[in-house]
């Protein structure tokens, strides 16, 4: 019973059923509201930052409380949320239409990654694709609590937020294939993120080795490899994948934040171990 009750309200429910991006109706649609909010993002972002350095002392952090928990816990939730919603939904498409991957001998996983040309951000995928373009403002509040609390600002922090903003946006305005797997990998990563940001965050042990990071680079690993079968398939599948334009300059996106993640990931473990050595000379004299 419960089951199924959660079933109807993931995936079956009217509202979900019968969505349909549009401009006139879907809120944050146009590309007006993208751009102006990101730069809104940007700007109070630089602003707070300028102002705590401003009127405060540079080693002094301002105390936030359970906010940072409650938001982790809050994002967990809705990330495990779009992702049961948006495994549920892509089933019942799934299920419901057969006769068109028989018809086109198209595999179900093929559909995951290359949307048929013809597409429209309509149905129960593009509602939790909806869904998760609307988290990513609430997750962008995350950045206010590193300045607050660490008075720093992190540039790639700024980048990423902004560029999977923007993605999410021409996921939709597009039809982008791989869109479904996307959201699958990132909402399962972030809930269980969040979720251990939240246990550390009250106060709980924290895990003997760099959970987030690791998290973070198996989540691009996933992401690059899918890129490369969207790539595939558009060239073997006849008529090519939908959105692919869109693609290709989400790939570009992709790439730079990969990039600055290797980065900075290379130079954490670098700074890891000079300061096990570090250590190590220091007993030693």
């Amino acid at each position: 019973m419960m089951i199924s009750t959660l079933t109807y309200y993931l995936s079956e429910h009217p509202s979900i059923i019968n969505f349909r991006w549009s401009h006139a109706q879907s809120w944050g649609s146009t590309w007006s509201f993208l751009f102006s909010s990101i730069a809104l993002y940007l700007t109070l972002a630089l602003l707070l930052h300028f102002l705590l350095s401003l009127f405060l002392r540079r080693n002094r952090s301002v105390s936030l409380g359970p906010i940072p928990a409650v938001h982790s816990l809050s994002m967990s939730v809705i990330s495990a949320t779009i992702f049961a919603g948006i495994l549920l939904s892509s089933a019942s498409e799934i299920r419901e239409t057969r006769w068109f991957f028989r018809r086109t001998k198209t595999t179900p996983f093929q559909w995951l990654l290359c949307f048929p040309l013809g597409t429209r951000p309509s149905g129960r995928v593009f509602f939790w694709s909806y869904i998760f373009y609307l988290s990513r403002f609430v997750h962008m509040l995350r950045t206010f609590f590193t300045i607050l609390r660490r008075r720093r600002i992190i540039f790639f922090q700024l980048f990423y937020n902004s560029i999977l903003t923007f993605t999410s946006f021409l996921w939709l305005e597009f039809s982008q294939s791989f869109q479904v797997l996307a959201i699958l990998f990132t909402t399962l990563v972030c809930s269980v993120v969040y979720g251990y940001r939240f246990w550390t965050g009250i106060g709980l042990p924290s895990a003997c080795f760099p959970l987030v990071v690791n998290c973070q680079m198996v989540l691009m690993g996933c992401n690059l490899v899918c890129h490369v079968g969207v790539l595939l398939l558009h060239f073997m599948k006849n008529g090519g994948c939908n959105g692919i334009r869109a693609w290709v300059f989400n790939s570009v996106l992709n790439g730079a934040i990969l990039l600055l993640f290797l980065k900075f990931y290379v130079k954490m473990v670098s700074d890891k171990r000079k300061n096990k050595f570090a250590k190590l000379a220091t007993k030693e004299l």
